[in-house]
């Protein structure tokens, strides 16, 4: 019962354009930290750098396998 009420909440909040989820990373920022962390910098100051967390490092670097070195 809970659950189904949720889930209209849930349905009428998407419908009233309240859930917009988080805004993507710009590709100029993804772009230097893979150039950065290509150049040898270590991932936690790429992250402290730009201000994002250390995990989205990792995220960014791991979708770009092939421009790591």
């Amino acid at each position: 019962m809970m659950l189904e009420r949720q889930r209209e909440g849930v349905a009428k909040a998407i419908a009233a354009g309240k859930y917009k989820g988080r805004k993507p990373l710009a590709d100029e920022l993804k772009l230097e930290v893979v150039c950065l962390a290509a150049g040898g910098m270590l991932k936690i100051h790429i992250a402290r750098q730009h201000n994002i967390g250390e995990a989205s490092v990792y995220r960014i670097l791991a979708a770009n396998p092939k421009t790591v070195v």
